[in-house]
């Protein structure tokens, strides 16, 4: 058994609650530690990042604990408080897409990849690379094989498509780790926030498990390693257009059908009178199918329609392409222009309503076409039946080349407007629904509003639907040179931000903006409310030096545009990020500073309504501050200041937050008997609202004291 007090067991205590600031609790637990280390070792200590920073903090401890048994007792009774425990693994939700009903010629990659799924285990990560052209039939070779029923997989098959060949361009590590952990059905508040500590905590949750993982759209070494683990039951498998190195896996080539099985192919998704009709005209659909699944598929609607004119020559050559070639051309002219217009950008789903933006068409008329298109294999349906469309990467290119041919420059330029406009106006009103109090979210034109949502979580719900949308529309405006439309979507995406993490996904649309407010409007409100929203993800991706950097430049700029409440916010978010790198010191510096700002504010300064709250939460930080850095009573005293105003104001959720500061104080000097009213005022507090993870920690707290 592990002696709790020594530095690997220290060091593991540090790095469970450094790995849990995903929620509040996690931040508070954080704190407490920083705190505590300080007592300990009798000076301030950086907060560690790194784990070779860790294991330096614990040998620190370790060495004042060991000389000094009061100590040991104190850090001992700490950590059992701030453990975190893990959930029990539950089944994992397959995320997998419909597999195919007809599957055709591809026995021996099925018997490869059986041979490497039940493999005895012998420390390499059962691994295997299937890979083949566009339309071969790689990606549903590997998702057949999941499909398929085995005892190999107990526990799940998951999915995720890394975006290397596909639409929106490749996803971030991060983004992919979280999409899979949530199909092992871990809540986003238990995932750790840094990325190197989310492949470890992946990693970690799948050790025991006999999973298959199926990696969709692969396309190098380094992508792919994060997700990678010799776990014993784990299989995974690489779906790529072409190998590459740097990976030791089973390779497992998806070829062209034979001409034979094509024509069984054609059969299974037909008849055999179909196909028999057709028969004059066969030999030259299998040499353009070029035994691409995808383009005989396509094609099978075609065997009973009329002989289309024939191709254009740049079709040749390219299965996928021309497939898409023949079916476009066999559209009605409305279903036409949808099909050109919507591929200008590589949108990762798209729905009706932008599809009728974009096209100037009727909205009703627009559902059919899309499933008119749809069904013609010249769109994917986006899964769950929710009306959601996708191209598959080849096939948008098609359609893309199309449009500049057909529509022209100017035709597409405008187009490419109006779905920027219809992605703005939808970003802008939802954000303003979800966050209806926030300065920080302008609030759009009244003729801009649109949809009116139920409740606060049914508009963030819109903006999660529409994350990747917006984040691809962000690129768009900044290749477009419309840095105002940029710059409006990215203020809209604080909601997400504060209420939703997402953080890897929106990191590249806020180095945009902040980018482009520094070029376009480098003195204006918009650039410190960017470099702030920039800060906030960069603190929550543990990357603090960049942090710092951009809430340094956000009070620069927030000084400079004369916005006194904004100049306040980036200075205490400064404070905010040094609480978090337990610099408490410095952190209390930068609350004082945020006073004096808020100080000087008269009745024609915006924000001027919200200074009693913004006083009373600085209070509670430098509570806060002050708790890390010693002076215990001085820090209670700010603490009942701010706890005061919050309860008379009916602020419910800090209040519960600042009862949960209070008991810790006491907690720090071991005082089980003044923190366990507090704990539970601040239990009775938040029952009923949503807090469950703060609900976990106060009593985990409550057990202490009653047990301590």
């Amino acid at each position: 058994m592990l002696d709790p007090t020594s530095v690997a067991a220290i060091s593991a205590v540090l790095g469970a609650v450094g790995s849990g600031m995903a929620n509040e609790a996690g931040k508070w637990a954080w704190e407490s530690t920083g705190g505590v280390v300080r007592r300990i070792v009798g000076r301030e200590v950086p907060a560690p990042v790194a784990p070779d920073e860790r294991d330096d903090v614990a040998r620190m401890v370790h060495d004042r604990i060991r000389a000094d048994p009061q100590l040991a007792a104190h850090w001992a009774v700490f950590a059992a408080r701030v453990r975190r425990t893990p959930a029990p693994a539950t089944a994992a939700r397959s995320d997998l897409p419909a597999s195919i009903r007809f599957f055709t010629d591809r026995k021996e990659a099925m018997r490869r990849l059986q041979r490497e799924a039940s493999r005895r285990p012998d420390g390499r990560p059962r691994l295997a690379l299937v890979h083949g052209p566009d339309g071969m039939g790689s990606s549903t070779l590997a998702v057949h094989f999941g499909a398929q029923p085995t005892r190999l997989f107990p526990d799940g098959q998951i999915y995720a498509d890394l975006g290397g060949g596909g639409a929106g361009g490749a996803r971030d590590a991060g983004t992919v780790l979280r999409a899979l952990l949530r199909q092992l059905r871990v809540p986003d508040e238990e995932m750790p926030t840094g990325t190197d500590e989310l492949g470890e905590f992946f990693r970690d949750r799948v050790a025991d498990r006999r999973l298959l993982v199926v990696l969709d759209h692969a396309y190098s070494a380094p992508q792919v390693r994060p997700f990678l683990t010799p776990a014993p039951g784990m299989f995974t498998i690489l779906v790529a257009r072409a190998p590459f190195p740097g990976i030791d896996a089973v390779r497992v080539p998806v070829g062209p059908l034979s001409d034979r099985d094509a024509v069984r192919l054609l059969t299974d998704i037909t008849d055999k009178s179909t196909v028999a009709a057709a028969r004059a005209t066969l030999p030259s659909l299998l040499r353009r199918c070029g035994g691409s699944p995808y383009a005989l598929r396509a094609a099978a609607y075609q065997l009973s329609a009329p002989t289309p004119p024939p191709r254009r020559a740049e079709a040749d050559g390219d299965p996928v392409r021309g497939a898409a070639e023949d079916n476009y051309r066999l559209l009605a002219p409305e279903s036409a222009r949808l099909y050109r217009l919507m591929a200008l950008r590589a949108w990762p789903v798209f729905d009706a309503a932008a599809a009728a933006r974009t096209t100037g068409q009727d909205p009703e008329a627009v559902v059919e076409s899309l499933e008119d298109l749809a069904d013609r294999m010249l769109l994917e349906r986006g899964g769950s039946g929710n009306g959601r469309y996708r191209y598959r990467h080849g096939v948008r290119a098609h359609a893309e080349a199309a449009a500049i041919r057909e529509d022209g420059i100017a035709a597409c330029s405008a187009a490419l407007a109006r779905t920027l406009s219809a992605y703005t106006d939808l970003a802008a009103s939802a954000a303003h629904q979800a966050l209806p109090e926030s300065w920080r979210v302008p609030a759009p034109a009244e003729e801009r509003v649109g949809r009116r949502y139920e409740d606060r979580g049914a508009a963030l719900d819109a903006l999660l639907a529409e994350s990747g949308n917006l984040v691809e529309a962000v690129r768009c405006a900044e290749e477009s040179g419309d840095p105002d439309t940029a710059v409006r979507l990215c203020r809209a995406l604080w909601p997400l931000q504060l209420k939703a993490g997402h953080h890897e996904m929106l990191l590249p649309a806020l180095r945009i903006g902040a980018r482009l407010v520094d070029t376009h409007r480098p003195t204006s409100p918009d650039a410190g409310a960017l470099h702030a929203q920039l800060a906030h993800t960069l603190t929550e991706l543990k990357r603090w030096d960049e942090a710092e950097t951009e809430a340094r430049a956000a009070a620069r700029a927030e000084e400079a545009a004369g916005h006194k409440r904004g100049h306040a916010s980036a200075v205490e978010f400064l404070g905010l990020l040094r609480l978090r790198q337990w610099r408490y010191p410095e952190a209390y510096e930068c609350f004082d500073e945020a006073g004096g700002i808020l100080d000087t504010m008269g009745d024609q300064d915006e924000g001027t309504a919200d200074l009693p709250r913004a006083r009373a939460l600085l209070e509670r930080h430098r509570g806060r501050a002050l708790r890390g850095s010693g002076p215990r009573e001085e820090a209670r005293e700010k603490l009942e200041t701010a706890l005061r105003y919050f309860r008379s104001s009916g602020d419910t959720y800090n209040t519960a937050r600042t009862l949960t500061d209070l008991a810790e104080s006491r907690l720090d000097e071991e005082n089980a008997e003044a923190a366990l009213p507090l704990i539970e005022a601040a239990i009775t507090t938040l029952d009923g609202q949503s807090a469950e993870y703060q609900l976990q920690y106060l009593r985990r707290m409550r057990e202490a004291c009653v047990t301590g």
